[in-house]
């Protein structure tokens, strides 16, 4: 059986082939469970007001503060899965 780690690259490779484009808020969905996936909590100062994409990114992956590497790999693959 794949691992979780294999799982999950395998799902980053499938949102970029999704049938349909997921709507923003899915995106931003998708965006923070891979950066918490991958990096870990979030770092750095909020972006400021001007920066109205970068700013919903990083509350998007902030709202995602203490999830594990493995639970944040787990739902981004349900949601991929989900999305298909």
């Amino acid at each position: 059986m794949a691992s979780l780690q294999t799982k999950f690259e395998q799902a980053v490779v499938q949102s970029k082939q999704l049938p349909d484009k997921p709507d923003n808020m899915t995106l931003l969905k998708i965006y923070s469970l891979y950066k918490q996936a991958s990096a870990g909590d979030v770092e750095g100062k909020r972006p400021g007001f001007t920066d109205m994409v970068g700013r919903a990114k990083w509350d998007a992956w902030s709202a995602l503060k203490g999830k594990s590497t493995d639970e944040a790999m787990q739902d981004y693959i349900d949601l991929i899965e989900s999305l298909k």
